[in-house]
């Protein structure tokens, strides 16, 4: 079946917007920031930046971790019975290209769940806060994303709570979610310190977009729209320009399908 000329010009668009997006991702940008023409001796108004910073509002803390009652401890998918899927993010890499994939996420109207990295926080702070200006949802990917699978109980708490840690401190909570980190599907003993540490549930996925092998923008997309059905969960990774260039594609598709990308709390609610 043919996509509609609407389908066809909006995927178009969004391909153009891909190619702006990563040349602006791998290049910093500069700002000409002229004052208008005053008479002589007028005041200078305040700014709006300088009026925020006179009165400072302290931000929200972030969503805690929710209990979802009749699901498993460990989650891969949403319920099949309505057009939503959750597209979630590994939270590493250039800071450049995740705020770009935030930026095509929101153009389209879709929000996303960035599974963070402890120690890629502690070098980029700054992400935690507009990960969640931007509608988006925030969870925990271990302090150092090592094989968390090998490691023994102590080992493997710290690895949680350490990220933990980071998130109540930049967000004043622990993040809505925990995936473990070099693995698709957490063991018992994983999922039993992930509760002990405040996440009643583990959150995995039903596809993999493999986008972090480097396989091309066009294989990403394939791997995802092959896959993807009402309520999958998606595994996607910030820092790698493959994803950036098949975002607005993929989205596109979703659109095409009626599929809403929502953040995995939603996805479940």
């Amino acid at each position: 079946m043919n996509p509609s000329p609407r389908a066809v010009d909006r995927r178009s668009a969004l391909r153009a917007g891909a190619g702006a997006a990563i040349a602006g991702a791998l290049t910093a940008g500069c700002s000409d920031d002229r004052d208008g023409h005053r008479p002589a001796g007028s005041p200078t108004p305040p700014s709006a930046s300088a009026a925020a910073a006179a009165h400072p509002q302290a931000p929200r803390p972030a969503p805690a971790p929710r209990s979802f009652p009749g699901q498993p401890v460990q989650i891969s998918s949403g319920p099949p019975g309505r057009p939503q899927v959750a597209l979630t993010f590994h939270g590493q890499g250039d800071p450049k290209i995740a705020t770009t994939l935030l930026g095509e996420a929101e153009k389209a109207g879709a929000r996303v769940t960035v599974l963070a990295v402890g120690t890629w926080l502690d070098e980029q702070p700054a992400m935690a806060r507009r990960i969640l200006d931007g509608g988006h949802e925030l969870g925990n990917h271990t302090l150092h994303h090592t094989d968390i699978s090998a490691m023994d109980e102590s080992e493997a708490y710290a690895e949680i709570t350490g990220c933990a840690d980071r998130l109540r401190r930049l967000t004043g909570s622990i993040g809505t979610w925990f995936r473990p980190s070099r693995t698709q599907y957490a063991t018992p003993l994983v999922q039993k310190l992930a509760r002990r540490a405040g996440y009643p549930h583990v959150l995995s996925y039903d596809v993999d977009s493999l986008d972090f092998t480097s396989p091309g923008a066009s294989a990403v997309t394939r791997n995802v729209t092959g896959q993807i059905r009402n309520g999958s969960v998606v595994s996607l990774h910030f820092g790698y320009a493959d994803t950036v260039a098949a975002l607005p594609v993929l989205l596109a598709e979703l659109e095409r399908r009626r599929l809403r990308a929502v953040t995995t709390t939603e996805l479940l609610t």
